[in-house]
């Protein structure tokens, strides 16, 4: 069964909020938990399963800048569990940051079990590690603390924000309850749709 990602909402004082986007009334359900912070990509979310892979859209079609990400599914898919999906951010193309040191083109952000259930921080980094895959930087990693995550100095130039997540795993119907988002003012920059673009890759390191 394909499932849809659903949709991050984003922190009270998020400033890239637009269209119909979701913001959270305050930040609660975060209060008392360990979180951690990480970097959110400018990418394309993308979604693996063992005999499947689809952008945030389940019926995604052809687009040269999904080669890249669909190669590295046929070398992984086998050490996917039946009913488990990996969930990431396809960088290969760029979107509005041009990124120059990319560890990978594919970042891990998310592993769903059979129960439909996100597995907790740990667990995430640890397939990661199984599957050889890159998981996006921490910024920060420890109990619920708004004014240090406030606090957080992003070049905005080069991130495009963060996501904050608890530690601990989730059901998919709490995800709300779980993860929300910061994203940088105006982030959205490019003039037309990056998929009708030229697709320009971007940079891994040790590229010259």
């Amino acid at each position: 069964m394909k499932v849809k990602y659903p949709s991050s909402p984003h922190v009270p004082w998020s400033p890239g909020v637009s269209g119909d986007d979701v913001i959270l009334a305050n930040t609660e359900p975060f209060s008392g938990k360990e979180v951690v912070v990480t970097e959110k990509m400018d990418g394309e979310n993308t979604t693996m399963y063992g005999d499947h892979i689809h952008a945030r859209s389940l019926d995604s079609r052809h687009h040269p800048s999904r080669d890249w990400v669909k190669h590295l599914h046929g070398q992984i898919r086998h050490n996917i569990p039946e009913g488990y999906r990996i969930c990431g951010e396809n960088v290969y193309a760029r979107h509005s940051i041009q990124y120059e040191n990319l560890d990978s083109y594919f970042y891990l952000f998310s592993v769903w079990d059979e129960r439909n259930h996100a597995l907790d921080w740990d667990a995430t980094l640890e397939w990661a590690a199984l599957l050889g895959l890159q998981t996006p930087q921490e910024f920060y990693r420890g109990p619920w603390d708004v004014e240090a995550i406030q606090k957080l100095d992003l070049d905005t130039d080069l991130v495009e924000g963060f996501v904050v997540r608890t530690v601990e795993g989730f059901a998919f119907d709490d995800f709300r309850h779980h993860l929300a988002k910061w994203v940088r003012k105006n982030h959205v920059q490019t003039d037309q749709h990056w998929m009708h673009a030229q697709v320009i890759p971007n940079g891994l390191k040790g590229e010259s």
